[in-house]
């Protein structure tokens, strides 16, 4: 049975794939999608206050929770509490605080699609380069591997280039996983990376998942496990870099590695959020990011929700890699360029071959409001289903295609610049080797200029 809830990465990444995945996985806030500015009038600013409400009462993964955050927000509605939002992106944060009083979960947000500022990078610096989410690895001293992942995308597109870093590291005496910047993902892609830790052989559940069914009080039950991998780092001993800003599924993987003690956690607590989520489209533009289940250890029974994960040697964030270093007998160094001996992997800054001709085929395609299922990867057939509607209310706003420009690899997309009759979005694809796409991003923001 395949996973119906995603863990929310730090972008909108892959046209809500896997970030906003189905049904009912970040940072606390993905961007929204591109669009132009407006205003909402008042029937529509009701219809989405009203759909908000009726989506807590029907899908949040605590239903009396839910329905104490449904009362609340009928009831600002009722006395006119959102009556001089008239610009939406206001109106989402409003909503979004509102829900987060009664409701403390950092997985749920209210995000207006028709306005987006421009991605940050960690600590609002620019965007970190990766290719997968995977930033770096490297060779240090006394043959000591490092590896930086700063995201978990959909396993297709993750498992390539986690091999190769990988591969970079193997035979190494000790490794160091950086995930002070990791803002959670597709826990199909967090189960690849654990089970390269631990022994080849029977599955090992990791996680499960109660997820609820929406519209009643009744939930189902999914998990992952442990799958092979091109070779194990089982023995090896590991240390796992956190931060506050560790985030969602990297803080499963946090998780998974201290429940099973196979690494030693080095950092500061992790931000705590756990619940899953998906979207649900609340029209008019806004969509909710909405926690429809729970993580459990089969270890604790329980997960790091509001509380995050403990490090075993608790420092702050800037010293976790000296720390790290002193830890395995080296000398403490506190910046990985300063660190390493070698860089046995870097993200790659070209396009794959194909990838303009494969989304200008997919663009053209949404065009006609319908998937064509032969432009997917098998497995990515089912999902490019599922975020149909919120590509469609993106694509509307743009008219012909008149050209692309590529402009990075951002999570293992090729990211185009992608000029229309009707203004300019950046949108990008992740190809398999026969040309089908992965995944597909949303219509987000061109950078100023371009």
């Amino acid at each position: 049975m395949t996973l119906r809830l995603r863990f929310a990465a730090r972008i909108l990444l892959l046209a809500l794939l896997p970030a906003l995945a189905a049904p009912a996985a970040a940072q606390p806030a993905p961007p929204p999608a591109a669009g132009p500015a407006g205003t909402i009038d008042p029937a529509a600013r009701q219809a989405v206050v009203q759909k908000l409400a009726q989506s807590m009462r029907d899908n949040y993964v605590f239903p009396d929770v839910g329905a104490q955050a449904a009362a609340a927000l009928t009831a600002a509605l009722a006395r006119g509490d959102y009556d001089a939002l008239r610009d939406p992106a206001p109106l989402a944060a409003r909503l979004t605080a509102d829900l987060a009083a009664v409701v403390h979960d950092k997985h749920l947000r209210v995000i207006s699609q028709t306005s987006a500022p421009p991605r940050p990078g960690p600590g609002g610096g620019p965007p970190v380069r990766d290719e997968a989410s995977i930033v770096r690895a490297d060779k240090l001293a006394d043959n000591v591997g490092y590896i930086e992942i700063e995201g978990f995308p959909p396993p297709p597109v993750f498992r390539p280039a986690l091999d190769r870093a990988l591969a970079s590291l193997k035979g190494s005496r000790a490794l160091i996983i950086d995930t002070r910047r990791n803002g959670g993902g597709d826990p199909q892609a967090v189960a690849y990376l654990v089970s390269y830790l631990l022994p080849a052989g029977p599955p090992v559940t990791i996680i499960e998942f109660a997820n609820r069914t929406p519209g009643t009080r009744d939930f189902t039950r999914d998990r992952t496990t442990t799958m092979p991998t091109p070779f194990s780092f089982a023995g090896v001993p590991a240390y796992l870099l956190t931060s506050k800003a560790t985030f969602s599924g990297g803080e499963e993987f946090a998780y998974d590695l201290k429940t099973m003690k196979r690494a030693t956690l080095v950092g500061e607590v992790t931000g705590g959020g756990a619940n899953p989520v998906g979207p649900v489209n609340l029209g008019n533009g806004f969509l909710v990011t909405m926690p429809g289940g729970r993580p459990e250890s089969p270890i604790t029974k329980t997960n790091w929700e509001g509380v995050g994960v403990e490090p075993d040697i608790k420092v702050p964030a800037a010293e976790a890699l000296s720390a790290a270093l002193k830890a395995l007998g080296q000398p403490p160094v506190a910046d990985i360029a300063a660190a390493s001996r070698a860089q046995t992997f870097a993200p790659r800054t070209t396009p794959i071959p194909g990838s303009d001709a494969a989304l200008k085929r997919v663009i053209a395609m949404y065009a006609t409001g319908k998937i064509d299922d032969a432009l997917f990867a098998p497995d990515a057939v089912e999902m490019a289903h599922r975020t149909l509607p919120f590509i469609l209310e993106q694509r509307a706003r743009y008219g012909a295609l008149t050209s692309l420009t590529f402009r990075e690899v951002r999570m293992g997309a090729d990211m185009y610049v992608a000029t229309f009759d009707n203004g300019a979005a950046m949108v990008g694809i992740a190809i398999d080797p026969q040309g089908r796409a992965l995944a597909i991003t949303g219509f987000m923001p061109a950078p100023p200029g371009k």
